[in-house]
């Protein structure tokens, strides 16, 4: 749901007493797609296409898109997207299975096969929550990008370590929740943010600069589905003020990495980079201001692909159908 065109000045909205348009409705991502994606990975073999393609059949289904891979290590990745019913279609016409009763239609051949898969249904929005600390400038983009319909997420909830950044969330109409961590904290504050990932119902969790390291019990509890960003200074420039030591060291392009979480620190499966050049004439100012633009354009593309279904894990590498 992106914004329409700019209205005509006869057609503009009031403006409130406090010079404020009256705050838009913020809400769930409605679509009218019925389409299923099918993400697979399995020891390859020959057959296993047609035996995919020979089940959609089966059922009545049309492909509207497939993506697939074989790694050197001899495994298959395949990407499937299936047409399903249309609005107004006569009952027993599209796609013969319901999203309820393809797992016990397909387990036969996923069984057969040793294949690991998942479906998703492409007109249900992931539900996304993101984390973040005090700097804004990824989440203001990711907003920014929900907002204009870009991102296919419902977000519940914003949670900080910090009420800094409260304000952000209160102009989408989105719950933030400010919950402190210190190191006496840090176990019953993590527990609490768990609990309302989980009253929530959330499916993938966006560290948007979250400047806290989460337990490996937080990790377990969202395989592949905790997204992180951070600068590609990594392990050179380490720790604090990272911009300036990379600056003293007359670096000629900086970048950022978006990945999967893990248990070991900055180390999970990748999904994207991108780098900016620099020169001896930018300062270390610039280098930060570069850096933010490029951690916001690695962070929105990942979590696109993620909302999509684009990515497939791959022990510590990661498959993305771009």
């Amino acid at each position: 749901m992106g914004r329409s065109a700019p209205p005509h000045l006869a057609d503009a909205p009031p403006i409130m007493d406090n010079g404020l348009l009256p705050r838009r409705e913020y809400g769930v991502r409605q679509s009218v797609s019925h389409n299923l994606r099918l993400l697979i990975s399995c020891p390859d073999k020959k057959g296993l296409i047609a035996a995919l393609s020979s089940f959609i059949s089966l059922h009545d289904g049309n492909i509207l898109a497939a993506d697939q891979y074989v790694s050197p290590s001899g495994y298959f990745f395949m990407r499937i997207e299936i047409e399903g019913e249309s609005e107004g279609e006569s009952e027993g016409e599209g796609f013969g299975l319901s999203p309820h009763e393809f797992a016990g239609a397909f387990s036969p051949i996923a069984r057969r096969h040793a294949m690991d898969w998942r479906l998703s249904e492409v007109g249900t929005p992931k539900r996304m929550a993101v984390l973040v600390s005090r700097h804004d400038h990824c989440l203001i983009d990711l907003l920014w990008r929900w907002d204009a319909g870009e991102l296919a997420a419902d977000i519940p909830l914003i949670v900080s370590n910090h009420p800094d950044l409260a304000s952000r969330a209160e102009t989408y109409g989105i719950p933030f929740h400010h919950i402190p961590v210190t190191p006496e904290t840090k176990k019953e504050a993590e527990a609490k943010m768990m609990g309302l990932l989980a009253e929530n119902g959330v499916d993938l969790v966006v560290l948007a600069r979250y400047m806290q390291i989460i337990s490996p019990d937080f990790v377990a509890a969202y395989p592949d589905r905790i997204i992180n960003i951070h600068h590609s200074f990594l392990p050179a420039f380490v720790g604090a003020d990272p911009y300036r030591r990379a600056h003293e060291r007359g670096v000629k392009t900086i970048g950022a990495t978006a990945h999967y979480v893990t248990e070991e620190l900055d180390a999970g499966p990748i999904i994207h980079q991108d780098v900016a050049h620099v020169t001896h004439r930018d300062t270390v100012d610039d280098l930060v201001r570069l850096g933010r633009e490029v951690e916001r354009r690695v962070l929105a593309r990942a979590v696109r692909w993620h909302l999509e279904d684009r990515v497939l894990a791959d022990g510590t590498r990661t498959v993305v159908f771009e």
